[in-house]
């Protein structure tokens, strides 16, 4: 009987442990994108001839942080629902 809640004790720790990580991803991505809109809007307005670039830049870089959020949630979810 002590080894079954051992077994569910470990399994919700488990859950709770994946749940934690896709919450710290997501904020991580969403600060680090903020972060990016913000840098590229001060660059605009230092540089406003060089709006194209600084955008497509700005744009790649959200892009690359949003996959790898994604992935970071991914993992968290294959953790709980198959681990």
């Amino acid at each position: 009987m002590t080894a079954l809640f051992v077994l569910l004790a470990e399994i919700a720790l488990g859950a709770m442990g994946a749940a934690i990580g896709a919450g710290l991803a997501a904020i991580g991505a969403g600060m680090g994108i903020g972060r990016i809109g913000a840098s590229a809007m001060e660059a605009i307005a230092r540089q406003p001839e060089a709006s194209g670039d600084i955008r497509s830049n700005m744009i790649v870089s959200a892009a690359l942080i949003e996959g790898v959020a994604f992935f970071a949630v991914i993992i968290c979810a294959l953790v709980i629902f198959v681990g």
